[in-house]
């Protein structure tokens, strides 16, 4: 078997193309503003099924855009989101990606809450970032804690929904998503069980590559 690509922006370029043509194959339009967060986020699962349920409230790409070019800072609930997220896209748009979870006073605050550390960091992330990004891919309980901050008044730049599980998941977007709709608070969130760091972190990316024009992988340095 003879590979068609050995160049990784060879096979992006390629792979999206071929997402592109499966899109149009099943008659799925996604709007213009919404194609390069979907695209990343197929590309990055080869789940069409996303093309589906990745809902977006009105202008939350362009108005995520915005907020980079401003420096906005992304705050993930997990690690392997924040590992996920382009460093070299951010250094350009002069913005930072962070994750409390490991954070000892957010650990403590946990505990005595009797609460989990992702909604002690979501807020953690509403008092000292309350203008950030906030990916959540883990943990519905953030996403709820979230809800609570948008209600008594925080209004973060976007809220990424797209946790991954059972208990709480579906709930939890369903929630998040009227609340955002309901303060104009731009969100995009995957309905349903399926989600996770991985497509958190795509999300932020295909973001963070509109923003910083660098959606074909040549502007990443790639060959």
């Amino acid at each position: 078997m003879i590979p068609q690509h050995h160049l990784p922006a060879d096979i992006e370029r390629t792979s999206m193309q071929i997402i592109a043509k499966e899109l149009e194959k099943r008659h799925i339009r996604i709007p213009r503003e919404n194609l390069a967060v979907v695209k990343r986020v197929i590309h990055t699962t080869a789940d069409f099924e996303y093309a589906e349920t990745l809902y977006f409230t009105e202008n939350a790409v362009q108005k995520a855009i915005e907020a980079l070019h401003n420096g906005a800072t992304i705050i993930t609930d997990t690690n392997m989101a924040l590992a996920g997220v382009s460093k070299p896209g951010l250094k350009k748009l002069n913005g930072e990606a962070l994750c409390f979870m490991a954070d000892p006073a957010v650990a403590q605050s946990a505990k005595e809450s009797g609460t989990t550390r992702a909604v002690a960091a979501m807020h953690k992330a509403a008092k000292e970032y309350p203008g950030a990004i906030l990916a959540v891919g883990n943990a519905p309980t953030a996403l709820f804690a979230i809800a609570e901050e948008i209600e008594n008044g925080l209004h973060p730049a976007l809220v990424i929904g797209v946790p991954v599980g059972f208990v709480n998941v579906i709930e939890s977007k369903e929630n998040i998503f009227a609340v955002c709709e309901k303060h104009h608070v731009p969100a995009i969130v995957a309905f349903g069980r399926k989600g996770g760091s991985t497509i958190a972190a795509a999300v932020c990316n295909a973001l963070i590559y509109s923003a910083a024009e660098m959606l074909d992988p040549t502007a990443r340095g790639w060959k």
